[in-house]
Order: C-alpha cells, then structure tokens, then sequence
C-alpha cells in the first residue's frame, strides 16, 4: 500500500508535485485519476477550460471550465494558461492561477491532459512535473472499450482510434509508462509512482534543516 505525506512523522516541508496522467481515449486514464483522488486526500485535481459543449451530467466548474472561443482567446492572450492545445477540434487549456493556490495550500496537483499539454507543463515547471502515460493492453481491446461506452457515433470511434495511434507515438516524453490491462492493479502503480515522487530528496525542502540539526548535535 502506498502511503501519502500525512504519514511522515517528521512534517518536512516539500515542494508539491505536478502529476500527470496521458492516455488515449479509453484507456482508463479517467478511472484511475477518479480512483486516486478518492485515495490521496492531499491531491488536488486541475480542472481544464474548455471550448467543447458540455455533455450530459457534466457539471461546470467540476469536470471542465465550459467557456465560448472569445473568452479562451483572451485567457490565451492574457496568459492565464499553463498549457493548452487543440483536441478534436476544441480548445483545452489548464489555468494557471486554481493550480498555484493548490500548491500554495500543500496540495499536490493531478492533470489529465495529453502528450501536447504534458509537454508544455514541463517546459514550464521543469522538476515539478512528473508524467505518466497509461496504454491499453491492445488496440483491439481499445476500440472494444470505445465501442462498449456507446457515447460516440463509429466516426467519432474512428477518429479516436486514429489519434490513439499518434498519442501512443510519444510514449518517450513520459516519465513511466504502464499497461492498463487490469486497473485496479495500475492504479496500485499510479499510486506507487506518486508516493515516491513525493520522498524524492530534491523535493524534500524540508530535510537541510534536519540534517542541520543532526549535525550541530553531534
């Protein structure tokens, strides 16, 4: 079992972490964020502007910023994105100023985005970011779980699995990679990840004082 920072007995202070999960559509990539955020209660969840109708059950504000064309222009122009992209012939973008008041409360920030946002987060947070990019066990299997959801019209399928194809091609710009063949025991590994990313010693801003003291002890 992974173990968050609420189970350090020592309180150091760290640096939050920036975690991105990428998948192709239907991967499993939305289950498994559901999953660790019901888990990491010091997780945080970044919420995207969209230009993107909102879908039935969809709430604003909670699965997306729903927003028309003008106003993601200006937000585009003011720079009040940390990353955005085109994707299906909408725009997404990750808004700059929910994530660093997260950071700012201790919390560490989750991000469903794709390979393009992925990469430009780290272009701009650099050490903070850390990426993880969840395959399919097959492309088979893929399209049977696109099909199965019975939201999308075959087109639309198609489509999809055309980008899936050119998504998986950028596997490398990814710090781990898994194969969602079983998701409860991928997101035992998502949450693995996480846990150790948070003890990594650079983010550990906290422990120079420690060892400062350890050493004026002796």
């Amino acid at each position: 079992m992974a173990h968050g920072p609420e189970d350090d007995p020592h309180k150091f202070r760290r640096r939050g972490v920036l975690f991105v999960l990428s998948s192709p559509s239907g991967a499993g990539k939305s289950t498994i964020a559901r999953k660790l955020l019901e888990a990491e209660p010091t997780l945080g969840m970044s919420v995207s502007a969209t230009t993107r109708p909102m879908r039935p059950g969809e709430v604003d504000g909670k699965d997306y910023h729903f927003v028309d064309l003008e106003r993601f222009r200006d937000m585009v122009s003011d720079h009040e994105f940390l990353e955005w992209a085109h994707v299906f012939g909408h725009r997404y973008g990750t808004p700059r100023a929910p994530v660093d008041a997260m950071l700012h409360s201790g919390q560490d920030v989750l991000f469903d985005i794709d390979w393009q946002g992925a990469q430009q987060l780290f272009q701009i947070a650099g050490g903070d970011v850390v990426r993880v990019f969840i395959l399919p066990p097959s492309m088979e299997e893929l399209h049977r779980r696109l099909t199965s959801r019975a939201t999308d019209a075959p087109e639309v399928i198609d489509a999809r699995m055309a980008r899936a194809a050119a998504e998986v091609s950028h596997w490398d710009g990814y710090d781990y990679v898994l194969v969602n063949d079983n998701v409860d025991r991928c997101f035992e590994c998502v949450r693995t990840i996480l846990a150790a990313e948070r003890l990594k010693r650079s983010r550990q801003t906290g422990l120079i004082g420690f060892i400062r003291g350890l050493m004026t002890a002796t």
